[in-house]
């Protein structure tokens, strides 16, 4: 089958390798309808996170179960499916606690060893604890299939983000990052009924999707003089929750510095970069909670499939750019130079 590698910083190949297989009787196999490249996919991309020569690569896709291993119970050949941006087997403490993302016998796609998401098919492990059944009609639907897609990462962990950060009805939200997990947090922040959504981001294109997707408010400036313009706009105080979804010392800094006192840090961003950004002296004076990390997304999928079923959340506008399986080398140049915001990838 074909599927994307990654050999050295900025080269891609999309190469032929072993067809997946089920190896073990939990198994599937998932023949992608569906994947996309991440944000944190450029970090490999860019040299900035280490991997093997010929590595696999990808951990957002949907599809159909080609084969299914003797023990598997949920899943039968011909079911629409999405997986989570990890595996799990579903029967250990920390996934009964709704924490897959701790499971000791998890794993991220495209580790050493697995199939990656940018790639004709996918074995998948532990099939049961993993993998979320999709209504099969959707697999006639290329919008709504889209939409699907981003429950394998980005709107979970924009989700993730806003419960870190106490979104809660009427309150007030700031989200740092226009990226597709910012974006998708301004989208869960107004699901969960946020009265004022300030989207703090530089790009046109993707503050456009912010107010589309419920921002009231936008703020360009960066730094000290976007942490001064989030405090105009919310008289002086800062907002009751911060969403910081990018990952960096300077957005971190600016995430503390406009959130009111007695407010919550929601942090999702990749870490990368030479600090924290983290004052806790200010923080412990001013009362603000931090909570975030890898989102759980299998928890949430079942949450948010109803929404984006019946309309309610649609995702989708954060995928702007559509290549086939051959052009995924091209989609990574155009998110690292971002002329592209994230691309959906159609095996």
């Amino acid at each position: 089958m074909r599927a994307t590698t990654i050999h050295a910083p900025f080269d891609m190949r999309v190469e032929d390798v072993p067809d997946a297989a089920v190896r073990d009787a939990t198994d599937v196999v998932v023949r992608v309808l569906r994947a996309c490249i991440c944000g944190s996919d450029l970090w490999a991309y860019r040299g900035e996170a280490a991997r093997t020569k010929g590595q696999r690569i990808g951990h957002e896709f949907l599809g159909i179960v080609e084969e299914a291993g003797a023990d598997v119970r949920g899943f039968r050949q011909g079911d629409l499916v999405v997986a989570p941006f990890v595996w799990s087997d579903g029967t250990c403490d920390y996934c009964a606690e709704g924490l897959q993302t701790s499971c000791p016998d998890g794993g991220f796609w495209g580790s050493v060893g697995s199939d990656g998401g940018q790639g004709e098919a996918v074995r998948v492990p532990f099939a049961d604890g993993t993998l979320v059944k999709l209504p099969a009609d959707a697999a006639s639907d290329d919008h709504l299939l889209t939409a699907l897609l981003a429950l394998s990462d980005v709107m979970g962990t924009g989700h993730h983000a806003a419960l870190g950060a106490g979104v809660r009805k009427g309150s007030t939200v700031a989200v740092v990052g226009d990226g597709a997990v910012g974006l998708c947090g301004v989208l869960a922040a107004r699901r969960l009924g946020a009265e004022r959504i300030i989207a703090l981001g530089r790009h046109t294109a993707r503050t456009d999707i912010a107010r589309a997707f419920g921002a009231t408010d936008v703020v360009a400036e960066r730094g000290e003089a976007a942490e001064a313009a989030v405090r105009e706009l919310t008289g002086g105080h800062g907002a009751h929750a911060v969403i910081e979804a990018v990952g960096t010392e300077q957005s971190m800094r600016t995430a503390v510095a406009i959130t009111r006192d007695g407010g919550s840090i929601g942090y999702v961003g990749v870490p990368h970069g030479s600090g924290t950004g983290l004052d806790l002296s200010a923080m412990f004076d001013r009362n603000i909670a931090l909570r975030g990390g890898v989102a759980p997304v299998r928890a949430y999928i079942p949450e948010l499939l109803p929404d984006i079923l019946d309309g309610s959340i649609d995702p989708s506008p954060v995928f702007d750019l559509t290549v086939g399986l051959e052009g995924v080398p091209g989609g990574y140049r155009a998110m690292d130079e971002r002329t592209a915001l994230k691309v959906l990838v159609t095996p």
